[in-house]
C-alpha cells in the first residue's frame, strides 16, 4: 500500500477498509474459505509509517517501494500517492508483475491513463480504480429506485457538492495545499469530474458532452508551514453534461460554498413519474401523486411547506463503508477471478472528462466526449 500516509490513504483505505477486513476475519468467499489481506505500508516518512502501524495493527512497513515490489509475497500494488507520482508507481508495479489497484485520478492525462491500462492488459495483470461513490447508501437507494422504475423517464440530474475550505489565515485549512496549485496537479475539475464521470455513466447514462466553467475564487491560501501561497488551480467548477437518452445533468463542485442542504453531496433527480434527492446516506422521494401544485404569488407567504411533501426511503439493506465494499470486490477479483468492471480504462474515462471540462472552460464552448 503506497501513499497510505495521506488523508484518504490512511482513513478510507487503511483504517476503514484493509484493517477493518482483517479485523472481521477476512473476506468470506466460501463455507471454509476467506481472503485475508497481508499489507505492507509504503511511504517516505518513517515516523508517519510507524504511527500508522500502531493505529492499524499492521506490522510491516518500508520506505523502499522497490524492495516491496521485489517481494513475491506481495501480489497487489495499491497506489494512493498524489496524482503526479501515480504513473511511475504503476509502471514499476507492472514491471514487477503485480496486480494494480489505485486511487483516482489515475494519471495527469488521458494518454498516460490509457497507457497504464494497456500496460496492465498486455501483461495479463488485473487492475482497478477506486470508484467509491457507487457504493454510497444514498446512491444505492437511487439505483434501486431506477431499477423499480420509480422515476419513469429520467429528465435531469442536479448535483451539488462542496463546502467551505478555510484559507488558513486564521482557521487552519482542512485540505492539503497542493489541491490549490495547478503545478502540483491540483484543482477541483481534475478531482471531481473524475467522480462525476463514473457516477453518471454507471447510474444515469453515458456522458456524451460537457460544458464547464472553472473559477479560482480564493486567490491566496496558507500552506502547511504557515506560509502564504498563490492559488493557481480552480477551487470551483460549474458543469453541465449531456447524457445518452436525453438526460441533462448539472453539477456544481466548490470548495468555496457554505452548506445549506441535506449533505456535502446531494443529487436531485427529476423524472416524469417522480423525483428524488439523495445525499451520501439518505434519500427522499416525491411521487407524481404527492406532487403539490404551486401558484406563483410573491405577495403572500408561501402556503405550501415544500419539504413536507417528501418521504424518506426506509433502510431496506445493510450498507458497509463504500471503499471497503469495493476493496472486497477487488480482492475477490484477484483471488477468485470474480468480475470487476471498474478497471483502469474506466479510470481513464474520468481523466478524459476532466480534460474535456478544462478544454470547455478554455474554449468557452461545448465539447464532445469521444469513446476511449
Amino acid at each position: 500500500m503506497n501513499g497510505v500516509t495521506g488523508r484518504m490513504g490512511t482513513n478510507q483505505h487503511l483504517l476503514r477498509s484493509i484493517a477493518a477486513i482483517i479485523k472481521q476475519g477476512g473476506v468470506k468467499v466460501g463455507p471454509d474459505e476467506v481472503i485475508m489481506p497481508d499489507p505492507i505500508l509504503v511511504g517516505r516518512d518513517v515516523n508517519k509509517l510507524e504511527k500508522l502501524c500502531q493505529q492499524s495493527g499492521v506490522t510491516k512497513m518500508t520506505t523502499n517501494v522497490d524492495e516491496a515490489l521485489a517481494d513475491p509475497h506481495n501480489i497487489i500494488y495499491f497506489d494512493a500517492q498524489t496524482t503526479g507520482r501515480r504513473a511511475e508507481g504503476v509502471r514499476k508495479a507492472v514491471e514487477a508483475g503485480k496486480h494494480v489497484y489505485c486511487e483516482k485520478p489515475t494519471a495527469v492525462s488521458t494518454e498516460v491513463a490509457m497507457e497504464l491500462y494497456h500496460l496492465c492488459k498486455e501483461a495479463g495483470l488485473k487492475n482497478g480504480v477506486v470508484q467509491d461513490k457507487l457504493w454510497l447508501p444514498g446512491l444505492l437507494k437511487l439505483k434501486r429506485l431506477i431499477e423499480n422504475d420509480f422515476f419513469g423517464k429520467i429528465l435531469s440530474v442536479r448535483g451539488e457538492f462542496g463546502y467551505w475550505v478555510f484559507e488558513g489565515h486564521t482557521i487552519p485549512a482542512q485540505r492539503p495545499s497542493w489541491n490549490y496549485r495547478k503545478e502540483d496537479d491540483g484543482g477541483i475539475i481534475v478531482d471531481m469530474l473524475c467522480h462525476w464521470r463514473y457516477v453518471l455513466d454507471n447510474v444515469f447514462g453515458k456522458v456524451k458532452s460537457v460544458s464547464c466553467l472553472g473559477a479560482t475564487h480564493i486567490p491566496e491560501r496558507i500552506d502547511e508551514q504557515g506560509k502564504p501561497y498563490v492559488a493557481t488551480a480552480d477551487d470551483a467548477a460549474y458543469a453541465t453534461f449531456e447524457l445518452e437518452g436525453g438526460v441533462i445533468a448539472q453539477f456544481n463542485s466548490s470548495w468555496t460554498t457554505r452548506v445549506r442542504r441535506d449533505d456535502l453531496l446531494t443529487l436531485h433527480v427529476d423524472g416524469t413519474k417522480g423525483s428524488a434527492v439523495a445525499g451520501l446516506r439518505e434519500c427522499y422521494i416525491q411521487h407524481y401523486g404527492n406532487t403539490p401544485k404551486p401558484v406563483w404569488n410573491p405577495d403572500i407567504e408561501q402556503p405550501i411547506k415544500f419539504f413536507e411533501g417528501w418521504a424518506k426511503v426506509p433502510e431496506q439493506e445493510l450498507f458497509d463503508n463504500a471503499f471497503k465494499v469495493q476493496w472486497e470486490l477487488f480482492l475477490k477479483h484477484v483471488v477468485k477471478d470474480e468480475p470487476f468492471p471498474w478497471d483502469l480504462r474506466e479510470g481513464a474515462k474520468g481523466v478524459q472528462l476532466a480534460e474535456k471540462g478544462i478544454e470547455s472552460w478554455e474554449k468557452r464552448c461545448w465539447v464532445d466526449i469521444p469513446e476511449l
